[in-house]
């Protein structure tokens, strides 16, 4: 299969969303915009600290267009407001770079996108996570909708259409006063939207640690018609749980779904497309960043642009608070209190496969009549994720973003 970079991929993206002249390439149904046509009534524009209002003929005056004003502080609480446009448009690009780029200051920073005059923020996440340094862990990498070429930029892919008007801001959370912050928004004025368009959205929360044997939501159940594009995921592991921590199965509900999902996968692991353990890889729509089993973090994405996550009515992702032990390591941890419950002894696979819940009563995982083998288990770990998703409307109904303290926890 050819290799495909990141710009080609984003127009991958941007032509179920925006209007414009295309091409079919392979006989995959995706399209890709005709590089080479005109675009009559489309207008480029760049928005920076050169140029924060994107005008046209405007940029770099500062200083007699000596470069005067390429960068900017952040004061304590502060809100820059990096974006204001009337529509119709769409952003192609973003690009940000800034002095300090620890993990605290990386979760500290709120980045917020408005679409069409809300007045809420259809994307409300920390900076980093949103960029894929996840947990404030930086590291090179190139997917298909992120980059950061040496740890020192963020990059984004992503198209994002709007109608009206965009809005994009940045909020300094902590108490420490941020230095330097460049940043490009490149976008498109005067694209023509068919009736179908749907706007980016982003949705970012934490569990500090997650509820025993309830799955962690990566996306809460969001209503409308849309496209669940993927996620970034961060796990700091329960330092009394000695086991591995990625059984858990990856769940979509879709369109009313309830109890059962329509969709689920196998295993952590397998859901970003590795197995048998996870170590760090970066593919285009699927890797793991970090992989620290010393310390007990692991950050990872996956991205439905080849599988798309289409939904008419409502859409919810979750994925399981699994781990797996051998029998022995198991039932030393249930010695010690660590919170755990057994739920299944795999001991060779196929019909050697107990399934605990499924008995009545449930035994004991000492008892006698057990196999040894892989024990699987629910735990409790450290969860945050960013969701990303496309949908019909410029506002969506789920909480706001949880308070720096609760961000900022135990990162460092």
């Amino acid at each position: 299969m050819r290799s495909t970079n990141p710009f080609k991929l984003a127009l991958l993206v941007a032509a179920a969303t925006i209007g414009c002249a295309t091409m079919p390439i392979r006989d995959t149904g995706e399209y890709v915009m005709d590089l080479y046509k005109a675009a009559p009534g489309v207008e480029t524009r760049w928005a920076g600290f050169e140029n924060p209002n994107a005008l046209k003929g405007r940029g770099g005056t500062t200083n007699k267009g000596a470069k005067g004003n390429a960068f900017e502080d952040v004061e304590p609480g502060e809100t820059k407001e990096l974006l204001h446009v009337q529509g119709p448009g769409t952003i192609r690009r973003m690009w940000v770079t800034l002095s300090q780029r620890d993990a605290k200051t990386l979760r500290s920073l709120r980045l917020e996108m408005f679409w069409d005059n809300a007045a809420k923020p259809a994307a409300s996440a920390p900076f980093g996570d949103f960029f894929g340094s996840i947990l404030g862990q930086s590291t090179a990498f190139e997917n298909a909708l992120f980059s950061n070429p040496e740890t020192r930029s963020y990059v984004c892919y992503i198209p994002m259409p709007f109608r009206e008007a965009a809005r994009i801001t940045l909020t300094n959370d902590s108490s420490e006063r941020i230095s330097h912050l460049f940043y490009d928004i490149n976008f498109t004025l005067g694209d023509r939207h068919e009736n179908d368009m749907l706007y980016f959205h982003a949705h970012w929360r934490r569990e500090r640690w997650t509820t025993l044997g309830q799955d962690f939501e990566i996306l809460p159940r969001v209503e409308g018609q849309g496209r669940y594009l993927g996620c970034n995921v961060g796990v700091i592991l329960n330092p009394a749980n000695r086991g591995w921590f990625g059984e858990g199965e990856a769940k979509i509900y879709l369109d009313g779904d309830a109890k059962w999902p329509t969709l689920v996968g196998d295993g952590l692991e397998d859901y970003i497309g590795t197995a048998w353990g996870q170590g760090v890889f970066v593919h285009r729509y699927q890797g793991c960043l970090v992989a620290d089993g010393e310390r007990g973090r692991f950050t990872f994405y996956r991205y439905h642009i080849p599988d798309p996550v289409h939904f008419r009515k409502d859409c919810r992702v979750t994925i399981q608070q699994l781990g797996g032990a051998p029998k022995g390591d198991v039932l030393k941890m249930l010695d010690e209190g660590v919170p755990i419950k057994p739920i299944s002894i795999d001991h060779g696979g196929g019909g050697k496969f107990v399934r605990l819940l499924d008995m009545d009563p449930v035994p004991e995982l000492d008892d006698a009549r057990l196999p040894d083998g892989w024990v699987n288990y629910y735990r409790q770990d450290d969860y945050s994720a960013v969701a990303f998703f496309y949908l019909d409307s410029p506002v969506n109904h789920l909480p706001p973003i949880a308070d720096i303290e609760t961000r900022t926890e135990a990162i460092e």
